[in-house]
């Protein structure tokens, strides 16, 4: 353990409606906020929630498009939210990896850069997949993709350098979802997922200690755990 890197707090919130970790997102803003407020920049704490949710579609700041589908789109079984974050519309649920990383840019990086961040969170996206030998990557469009079939979705917002939202991977989650929407936006794209990838049953609980470990090579820090992963 390195004493000179920032300590994330990470937050297994096991399964979970969106709506309250959304509180729970909320809440550790606040607190790094209170801590910048008062200059206390050695004593800002860091945080990475871990989540599956319930069935959820989720509409970003251009929303407009959406909000009249809304009714459609609760009649399958899922429920309907507008949110801050960036991007468009998209489908969280079971079988999928979500993470909310809320963090001060400056415990990471002096420059304090969004762009980075979202490199960054890319790359450790792109990290995950190698543990299951899919060659993953990016391209023009926010996420992460193997050839044209998107695994992970970024959707992001950020105050003052600190950070909401995240990022979610698709382990072995119902894909019929994202047939009610155009993921993201983007026409004439498929979805796809760790398990259909690799033809294998790969579970949102085999997939996290990957997860943290691509997370902590691209954003250098000590864990410490605050329930069990």
């Amino acid at each position: 353990m390195s004493f000179n890197l920032p300590t994330v707090y990470v937050h297994n919130l096991g399964k979970l409606c969106f709506r309250q970790s959304l509180l729970k997102q909320k809440e550790a803003v606040k607190t790094i906020m209170q801590k910048l407020s008062l200059k206390q920049i050695e004593k800002l704490p860091n945080f990475l929630f871990l989540v599956e949710h319930n069935p959820v579609y989720t509409v970003g700041i251009r929303n407009q498009q959406y909000v009249t589908d809304s009714k459609k789109l609760k009649s399958h079984g899922a429920d309907f939210v507008v949110t801050d974050r960036g991007g468009l519309i998209t489908f969280h649920g079971p079988g999928q990896l979500v993470s909310y990383p809320v963090l001060y840019l400056g415990s990471f990086n002096s420059k304090k850069s969004v762009r980075w961040y979202v490199r960054q969170l890319e790359n450790t996206l792109v990290e995950t997949c190698t543990y299951f030998n899919i060659k993953a990557g990016t391209s023009k469009d926010v996420g992460v993709w193997v050839e044209n079939r998107k695994i992970a979705a970024i959707g992001i917002h950020a105050s003052r350098y600190v950070t909401s939202h995240g990022v979610s991977l698709n382990c072995n989650i119902d894909l019929n979802w994202f047939s009610h929407i155009v993921p993201c936006g983007l026409e004439n794209k498929e979805v796809t997922s760790l398990s259909k990838e690799t033809k294998c049953e790969v579970t949102v609980k085999e997939t996290i200690p990957h997860f943290l470990n691509a997370f902590q090579k691209y954003f250098p820090c000590n864990f410490k755990f605050e329930n069990n992963i």
